[in-house]
């Protein structure tokens, strides 16, 4: 690990701060997506690969199961493609 991405994992504020998505009702996703792009990628500037293994902490309830056989179907897929994904769901 490198000395930024040891000071950005230094930055990264508690998952229990992050939004969720449970995938009933009424919620926003692009909350989601927008605060992933914001702090994961603008302003702490983290590996993408780091994105895609903490968002299973975003997902519960329902949408966590949704996550879960995506997840078990396409294999290990990069930010991008999961936007892509959660927007389409």
């Amino acid at each position: 690990m490198s000395y930024s991405e040891k000071e950005a994992l230094k930055q990264l504020p508690k998952a229990s701060s992050w939004p969720k998505l449970s995938g009933t009702g009424e919620y926003d996703h692009m909350d989601l997506i927008e605060y992933n792009d914001g702090l994961f990628i603008d302003v702490l500037s983290i590996p993408d690969y780091w994105i895609t293994d903490i968002i299973n902490t975003e997902f519960k309830g329902p949408a966590s199961i949704w996550y879960t056989e995506m997840k078990e179907i396409y294999g290990r897929r990069n930010w991008p493609w999961w936007k892509s994904q959660i927007i389409q769901k």
